[in-house]
């Protein structure tokens, strides 16, 4: 019996570890990903999991969403960020992942939009080495 259940849990860890496997594949999807954490729930120890190890600048994003924040309570609203398709392209070896960013009131009332280039790399899996609006 003992046997039995040790080997169920061996099977649980197994579909566990698969179900929560960080999936690093597509330079889109990494995107995706990283701004589902950094904008929309403002997790930086989940963004950092799709992120650079080193040579990260994020500097752009952050006062992004520290604008974002700080006029959530000024004005006493809230503020949702979303994007649109993402457009990976690559030019002498390096490619990078393009969106709108998209902020809106959560009433509907005003929105505003923002092209944003993302570099990336693959360095056991894609991952996001900075964030820049683009003019």
């Amino acid at each position: 019996m003992a046997l039995l259940c040790l080997g169920g849990v061996g099977v649980f860890v197994s579909f566990y570890d698969e179900a929560t496997k960080i999936e690093r594949k597509a330079p889109d999807a990494v995107v995706d990903s990283f701004l589902r954490a950094y904008l929309v729930n403002r997790d930086d120890q989940e963004a950092s999991l799709y992120t650079c190890k080193s040579g990260l600048d994020l500097s752009r994003l952050e006062a992004f969403r520290t604008d974002i924040q700080s006029r959530e309570q000024r004005f006493s609203i809230g503020i949702r960020a979303d994007w649109t398709s993402l457009t990976v392209s690559s030019d002498n070896g390096k490619t990078t992942v393009t969106t709108d960013i998209r902020r809106m009131i959560a009433d509907g009332s005003e929105r505003t939009t923002d092209r944003w280039q993302f570099p990336v790399i693959d360095d056991d899996g894609w991952r996001v080495c900075g964030a820049l609006p683009v003019a």
